[in-house]
């Protein structure tokens, strides 16, 4: 019924010719406003979430843990630029038993302190209307900045909400400092060396190695052909075996974007359970806001705008990416965001008997595109929810979407990652863990149309008529694109670029 349903609704586009003579993969753009509700609060929207061995030479018993919030930053966007919600939680989970639960939670929250800088004009002391700085900018809490952004790192181990909490430190004190967007080059002349003096050593309560902290605005790593996906799914060239250059052959239409990144990097040793045994862990991000606001009509200052209180109401959750936008049915996006992974039941339906391959068949099939046959997808079932056996499954799990790294599998050097990560040999790469240059966008297509099938991992070749085309947006993505070392992700784009 729902198959019928779809071709009902898809049957004007048919009739109105909008179709291109070759098939092309529907609208994605990882997570960025995924949701309707999400939306509303950039501020909270995860955008990408990755977990990997860190390649970084000398660093290999680290993991690195990145969660990039805010999408679509514009690196003009002033004069407030991107600084997060000081009314919201930030989290990274692990889940370091398979049991689809939070074992460990590294929880961010953000103040803002207007330092207030005035001009003495007239006599008069008058308050500067530059909100980020007033000055140049060289360091941590320079004299230049206005605004400043500070952190916090709080450990919970168990529930996030019932387990027990601990502050995470610097040596120096528990209050982190977050570099100021990349407003340009006369008030920030290296923005990179700036940025780098905001890599800080962070003590885990419990763990005898410190790990590495960084939050900050990055280059947004993800890749996408936005323009031509949403207008009607106008891709010229959506698979190599129409033209041999297709993988190429789109714009990244977030190549002139920014975005936030929250990013750890973790000794390996303490992320996983040694009772347990098993090197694979999850991972995923969420965030959420007070239940209750109140709007002053009448604020006294920009800290007096509103009163949040309550308890805490997750709006966003990311785990492996895409999944909200082209496996979760509409209706249920936001239900999705606000869910918990152990409860991921009931959303089995949108993966066992998905609806996007059934959409492409529809309307490319005449190109070739016939979506695979086997139901359920026991082969989306282990790229989504328990882990692919033999690679990135637990030894006992909880059927659950989030992103799942086997910390046993060596990391791979950059010059030697294969973009494709698993399906094209690279066991290091998505869907084992996700690093940023691993191109999740052509993985994922390939995958839902039966790739695994091909490599007989939850189903047989002759499942999937299509599992062997090279499927592409176009956005081409690989790791010569990301910086080799922690944080990895690139220097922002500046707002005002050098003259």
């Amino acid at each position: 019924m729902k198959q019928l349903r779809l071709r009902a609704s898809l049957g004007a586009l048919l009739a109105a010719n909008l179709l291109g003579a070759a098939f092309a993969p529907v609208a994605m753009a990882s997570s960025h406003r995924e949701a309707p509700f999400i939306t509303r609060h950039p501020k909270v929207d995860a955008t990408d979430f990755y977990m990997f061995r860190s390649y970084e030479p000398g660093r290999s018993d680290y993991t690195t843990i990145i969660a990039n919030y805010a999408p679509l930053q514009d690196a003009y966007g002033g004069p407030n630029y991107f600084m997060m919600d000081p009314d919201a939680l930030y989290e990274i989970h692990i889940d370091n038993n398979g049991d689809g639960k939070e074992d460990l939670t590294f929880q961010f929250r953000f103040k803002n302190t207007n330092k207030d800088a005035q001009f003495d004009i007239g006599g008069k002391k008058v308050s500067i209307p530059l909100v980020i700085n007033g000055g140049a900018i060289d360091g941590p809490n320079a004299a230049g900045v206005n605004m400043r952004e500070t952190y916090t790192v709080t450990v919970v181990k168990g529930d996030r909400r019932g387990g027990t909490r601990a502050a995470a430190s610097n040596g120096a004190g528990q209050t982190f400092d977050k570099p100021i967007d990349n407003i340009g080059t006369k008030a920030i002349p290296n923005y990179a060396a700036y940025a780098a003096k905001h890599v800080q050593s962070l003590n885990i309560p419990g763990c005898a190695t410190p790990a590495r902290v960084f939050v900050g605005q990055r280059k947004d790593p993800f890749v996408v052909n936005l323009g031509e996906t949403f207008d009607l799914i106008n891709i010229k060239a959506p698979a190599t075996e129409f033209d041999p250059n297709a993988e190429r052959g789109a714009k990244d239409d977030l190549a002139d974007k920014n975005v936030t990144a929250i990013e750890l990097e973790v000794p390996t040793a303490c992320l996983l359970n040694a009772s347990a045994g098993d090197p694979v862990i999850g991972g995923w991000t969420t965030a959420s806001l007070r239940q209750g606001r109140l709007i002053n009509p009448m604020p006294k200052s920009d800290a007096d705008v509103s009163r949040e209180g309550g308890a805490w109401v997750q709006v966003s959750r990311l785990g492996a990416p895409l999944v909200n936008e082209v496996v979760i049915g509409l209706k249920d996006k936001d239900k999705f965001n606000s869910s918990k992974p152990v409860n991921d039941a009931q959303f089995a339906d949108y993966v066992t008997n998905p609806t996007l391959p059934a959409l492409v068949e529809l309307l490319y099939g005449k190109a070739g595109a016939k979506a695979p046959t086997n139901f359920p997808r026991n082969d989306l079932v282990a790229a989504f929810l328990t882990g692919v056996k033999g690679l990135n499954q637990p030894k006992s799990v909880t059927p659950s979407e989030m992103l799942r790294l086997n910390t046993s599998i060596a990391p791979v050097a950059p010059a030697m990652q294969k973009r494709l990560g698993v399906i094209d040999g690279d066991n290091a790469g998505f869907p084992n863990g996700r690093r940023p240059g691993d191109d999740v966008v052509d993985i994922a297509l390939r995958v839902v149309m039966g790739k695994l099938c091909t490599l007989n991992l939850g189903c047989a070749p002759a499942d999937a008529p299509a599992g062997g085309l090279h499927f592409t947006d176009g956005a081409y993505l690989d790791a010569s694109m990301i910086d080799a070392a922690f944080p990895y992700l690139k220097t922002p784009i500046a707002g005002s670029p050098q003259k």
